[in-house]
């Protein structure tokens, strides 16, 4: 049933919004923080059952393929698809889909991440096959997930009429994405009860892909075209670098799913799902103690502190004590210390930022 469907995981990310423990050379797909396995290897496993490992593609960047390599030994070193530099989303799918259209012509993809963490799996699977049937109809599928509170950290999707149903999903026009919101239209968009938060995972025939490439970005879909017919060839990789650098960055949001006419959206219920995108995410994947504390740490002592989270990867093994605290977040690494309330985690960015800013390339 599944031999034309092709899961695409998406691995180049730069690792800051985890930061300090995330780095550029260590970002959160490569990090166990949620348990034994990290981000990436859960993220491969939880598509097993549904795809055998040929079926599976990852897009990373070189410097994290062979730890890649090494965490996933069982993916075909050919489906590590290298880009040479990162370009954003949109590039990435394109050199996915080229690839895999050289296979399978009849492909469809799914379009995942490699840092977003899934409850429930047998849910994620009647979903992903459910995707490929409203693809082959030459939909582009968005998979939109239910909002549980008005985030601010999230895009988000409006809904318009319902399309059609698919073994008791229904489907919608997509109306607009949109950007992250502040607090008053984040609650709005809940109000409403027509917006999803925008996941990040998709569903589309790897013809149909294309077709929109070459429609609304024709010099991106131009540098595709010159890449695909020298992939198979001893020419590969010098096409794939001298015309990768020529391409300009764009996601595929922006340059694609905001511009098709025929896009749709797949409300998920009930997924538990997280892209685990600031350290305060932490506390609705992982369990706490009876002060709502997370400890990832070995030496500590907690005393009148609670809804904290106290993370250590210190070989030091430094003892870490905290007294009347509530609702604060502690990272400590061996060149870093992190501090800040829980509800900022968000202004990670700004550190990271600051840090590029003024050339501290150790710390990123």
């Amino acid at each position: 049933m599944n031999e034309h469907l092709y899961a695409v995981i998406m691995a180049g990310g730069g690792g800051t919004r985890l930061w300090p423990l995330s780095r550029r050379s260590r970002p959160k797909q490569m990090l166990t923080i949620t348990g034994d396995k990290t981000l990436f290897q859960i993220a491969v496993d939880r598509l097993f059952g549904l795809l055998t490992p040929e079926q599976i593609y990852i897009v990373t960047v070189e410097d994290q393929a062979r730890e890649l390599q090494k965490q996933k030994p069982e993916i075909p070193v050919e489906n590590f698809l290298i880009e040479p530099m990162p370009k954003g989303t949109a590039s990435v799918v394109a050199l996915a889909a080229q690839a895999i259209q050289l296979k399978d012509p009849q492909a469809v993809m799914v379009v995942l991440t490699a840092d977003h963490y899934i409850q429930n799996v047998k849910h994620f699977h009647h979903l992903i096959s459910c995707g490929m049937q409203i693809a082959q109809e030459g939909y582009l599928v968005t998979l939109g997930i239910e909002p549980l509170f008005p985030a601010t950290g999230y895009g988000y999707i409006q809904r318009g009429n319902q399309l059609g149903e698919h073994v008791g999903l229904p489907y919608y026009q997509v109306l607009k994405f949109k950007e992250k919101p502040n607090e008053d239209l984040a609650l709005e968009f809940i109000e409403r009860g027509d917006h999803d938060w925008n996941s990040g995972m998709f569903f589309w025939r790897a013809d149909r892909i294309l077709e929109e490439i070459a429609r609304h970005m024709p010099e991106l879909y131009k540098k595709i075209e010159i890449i695909q017919k020298a992939w198979t060839s001893d020419s590969k990789q010098k096409v794939l670098q001298a015309n990768w650098q020529e391409i300009n960055p764009e996601t595929i949001d922006y340059g694609i799913m905001e511009k098709a006419d025929r896009v749709a959206c797949i409300p998920a219920r009930n997924l538990g799902w997280n892209d685990v995108g600031s350290w305060d995410s932490l506390f609705d994947v992982m369990p706490v103690d009876g002060k709502g504390n997370i400890t990832l740490a070995e030496d500590v002592f907690l005393e009148d502190t609670s809804d904290s989270l106290i993370v250590s990867e210190n070989p030091m093994r430094k003892f870490i004590a905290t007294i009347g605290i509530e609702n604060i977040v502690i990272v400590d690494t061996p060149d870093a210390l992190l501090v800040c309330k829980k509800t900022d985690t968000q202004k990670v960015k700004q550190v990271v930022d600051f840090l590029k800013k003024e050339g501290c390339q150790q710390l990123l």
